[in-house]
């Protein structure tokens, strides 16, 4: 198991903070590990992407392959999408999981739920409110892995003026992308231009009502949110510092270099 070299108390969260990034994933795919263990093996788990949890999902992998994890009960739903995209597309977060997770271990295919890019436009508000619900049927989710972006989101969920009351309530919708968000994702687009301009993303109100959320982040260019999010006011302009307003269900797992703004 891999230790933080400190933990802070923060906004009622908790902020490990290891020596680097490698050592940071090791303890965040342990902590998925153990709350999968302590569901007898049933959890429900809500599940990022992107290259930050990468390494999450490949020692996931290895604990399943030494024969100490079984996904076989598990229930997984992905926080986001592009829209419109196949799920054959090798940028598509379907694609994404199955590389990185689904198709290295036991978990059944009607358990692994991605928001589908491929859903007509006149029925996306239909499915991401079934989305919702599906959450709903199954319990919740027990542990909701996250990352944040150079602009603070969370999911999919961007920068808004909304009232924070409002930002709350949000559910999983269809969204048009940020422009630091598309400038982020160029390199997986070949250029900034190419990138899809909108994506179905896993509401607010339903990331907070997870059990537990379970935050990474690591490098300089993410200190400055991580500053903002965790020491900063609770803002929609913000979308990360949301998470001030569940104490007691957030863990900030950071590299140093994430960190230096705390």
């Amino acid at each position: 198991m891999s230790a933080p070299a400190r933990v802070l108390s923060l906004a009622g969260a908790s902020v490990q903070v290891f020596v680097d990034s490698s050592s940071a994933c090791l303890a965040a795919a342990d902590a998925i590990a153990r709350t999968i263990h302590a569901a007898n093996g049933r959890a429900v788990l809500g599940l990022a992407t992107g290259a930050t949890p990468e390494p999450v999902y490949a020692r996931l992998v290895g604990l399943h392959r030494a024969g100490e994890l079984s996904f076989a009960g598990v229930t997984t739903y992905n926080l986001d999408e592009y829209y419109p995209i196949s799920p054959l597309d090798p940028r598509s977060y379907r694609a994404y999981m199955h590389r990185h997770l689904f198709a290295h271990v036991d978990l059944p295919p009607n358990r692994a739920h991605v928001l589908d890019g491929t859903v007509p436009e006149a029925f996306a508000a239909e499915h991401t409110a079934q989305y919702d619900r599906w959450i709903a049927a199954d319990g919740g989710l027990d542990l909701q892995l996250l990352g944040i972006g150079r602009n603070g989101h969370i999911g999919f969920n961007e920068p808004s003026e909304l009232a924070v009351d409002e930002a709350l309530k949000l559910p999983t919708r269809l969204v048009s992308l940020h422009p630091v968000t598309r400038a982020d994702a160029a390199r997986e687009f070949d250029g900034e231009a190419h990138v899809i301009p909108r994506a179905l993303t896993v509401g607010v109100a339903p990331i907070l009502a997870a059990r537990s959320i379970l935050v990474l982040a690591f490098g300089p260019r993410k200190a400055e949110a991580v500053a903002e999010a965790v020491r900063g006011p609770v803002t929609p302009r913000l979308p990360a510092s949301l998470l001030q307003t569940v104490p007691g269900k957030v863990v900030w797992v950071l590299d140093e270099a994430a960190a230096k703004g705390l």
